[in-house]
């Protein structure tokens, strides 16, 4: 099934959906920092890089399905939260464009959990609405997702937005996840050598790497950071994987960091040498990218950014596994009735 995918990012949602046994032949980003990590990682998909608003519809191939992630800074529980109002929150209306214009089989949106508070309600409702209409209209299926039950060794809650047009008259079912939980232990456990870094982000080793990309942002912590434990255990898995290189999680070869009073926390006194964020590779492992999955950038914050957003490889795979048995399954059963009202000669 040929798939287009929007605010395509490094490709983590592309290369679920391709592990899956679909065909992703079309991609859109807007980021120049990211074009040749997407291009050298996904060779066989086109990559338009004009903004999504100056491409027209016709320039968007058929397709059987629309994937994406709509920028979601704008309904981050730690940003403005200024929601659907923002011109990243609009972004949303142009994946819409696009779904109305192609009516593929499905789609499937990604964005953060902060759209679900209660201040969004309203605006929650008129995106529901909006992807319930498009074209012919879609059965619209919603669930608040963490990764780490689907084996994610990573604390990260998205929401997803699945819908079917509504002639395929699909009942979806979200995967269930599994009961076992990742550790980071098993994630990167075998990445505690070769660690190089790279001071303030300025002097990216990046092809020096004896593991590429395993290096890490070597600099000051804010307060804000220092307000709150970022030390996961190896037996735990981690915190989320955020876009900001400095707001990258520690290491666990550390201890967790010691509480002082409320929003103040320090490093253990005599073992501050242990502190350090997770490197590129380890944020890269831990949102479940292969290591043949090279991430090329001249600043290492570029490198946490494309991972940091991306939607973990793995959770990817499994939404796509649910979608193609849904879809694959009515098809199926579309085309043998079909086969059967022409058999008997009537194609009314």
């Amino acid at each position: 099934m040929k798939i287009v995918s929007l605010f395509a990012g490094a490709g983590g949602l592309d290369l679920g959906f391709s592990n899956a046994g679909f065909d992703v032949i079309w991609a859109n980003e807007y980021d120049k920092d990211i074009w040749k990590t997407y291009e050298k990682n996904h060779p066989n998909t086109f990559l338009d890089k004009r903004s999504i608003t100056r491409i027209p519809n016709e320039d968007v191939p058929e397709c059987d399905g629309i994937i994406g992630g709509p920028p979601c800074q704008s309904w981050s529980e730690a940003g403005s939260m200024r929601g659907i109002e923002d011109n990243r929150g609009q972004l949303f209306f142009e994946f819409i464009r696009l779904l109305e214009a192609k009516q593929p089989y499905f789609f499937l949106a990604e964005n953060v959990s902060g759209m679900l508070l209660l201040r969004h309600k309203e605006a929650l409702e008129n995106i529901k609405n909006h992807f319930r209409k498009a074209g012919i209209g879609y059965d619209l299926h919603f669930k608040l997702l963490n990764a780490k039950d689907f084996k994610v060794p990573q604390d990260r809650k998205r929401v997803f937005f699945i819908g079917f047009r509504s002639d395929l008259k699909i009942d979806f079912k979200f995967p269930k996840g599994f009961k076992e939980l990742i550790p980071l232990t098993k994630a990167i456990g075998d990445l505690t050598e070769n660690v190089l870094s790279a001071k303030n982000g300025k002097n990216a080793n990046n092809g020096n790497c004896a593991v590429p990309n395993h290096e890490y942002m070597d600099g000051s912590f804010s307060s804000i950071f220092m307000s709150r434990n970022r030390v996961r255990s190896w037996d735990e898995v981690s915190f989320t994987i955020q876009a900001g290189a400095r707001h990258a999680p520690l290491h666990p070869q550390a201890p967790k960091m010691k509480f002082i009073e409320q929003n103040k926390r320090e490093f253990v006194k005599g073992k501050e040498q242990l502190y350090r964020r997770l490197s590129v590779r380890e944020c890269a492992r831990i949102q479940t990218f292969p290591d043949n999955f090279i991430f090329h950038y001249d600043n290492i914050s570029a490198g946490y950014k494309m991972i940091g957003n991306a939607v973990p490889v793995r959770l990817a795979y499994y939404l796509a596994q649910e979608i193609k048995e849904s879809l694959s399954e009515r098809l199926i059963k579309t085309n043998e009735y079909e086969k059967e009202l022409i058999y008997h000669g009537d194609t009314n």
